[in-house]
């Protein structure tokens, strides 16, 4: 059950994935979460940080879908404002996830999932047979379950850990002209 539970990369950000790293290893399709992730949860703001990044996705190639559990206004809202399409479904449940790569118009090896929850993003990415990606959370400010089951994925982080199987990147994301 762990493997189900480990992605394939763990880093600090969105901004930390090397976009030529992924259409390296066979990615045409990106799935992301939206709360923690793309925004902070509740917000709708999106940094210019990661808008760039996001322009940079669509420039690359990649197609590119939101996927997430929250209310379907505030997902679609996201989506209008950041002209990316987004799928319907709950994760961590396979249905979610082949909504996906219907809209993006992939196969699951061909799709990696962007996402900051182990039980959500990474759990039902892995049995979708996505390549997973584990971002570091944006923010601390959560819905009550999700603070909930962060205890559980920093105990889930640690054996991953211990036993060798994250595959943790860092990278600096301070700016150059500093």
């Amino acid at each position: 059950m762990l493997s189900k539970l480990c992605p394939n990369l763990y880093v600090e950000s969105l901004h930390c994935i090397d976009l030529s790293h992924l259409r390296d290893i066979g990615v045409l399709g990106i799935v992301f979460d939206i709360d923690n992730t793309v925004t902070m949860w509740g917000s709708k703001e999106v940094s210019p940080t990661t808008l760039k990044w996001l322009e940079d996705a669509k420039a690359y190639g990649f197609r590119v879908c939101l996927l997430s559990n929250n209310r379907k206004a505030r997902i679609d809202d996201i989506s209008h404002m950041l002209n990316i399409p987004s799928a319907k479904g709950f994760k961590p449940f396979g249905s979610a996830f082949r909504s996906a790569l219907c809209v993006l118009g992939t196969s699951p090896r061909e799709t990696t999932i962007i996402g900051d929850q182990i039980f959500t993003d990474i759990l039902g990415g892995n049995r979708a047979g996505l390549y997973t990606i584990l971002v570091q959370p944006m923010s601390t400010t959560e819905f009550i379950t999700t603070r909930f089951l962060r205890r559980l994925e920093r105990i889930v982080l640690r054996k991953l850990a211990c036993r060798g199987l994250l595959n943790r990147e860092d990278c600096d994301l301070r700016d150059p002209a500093e």
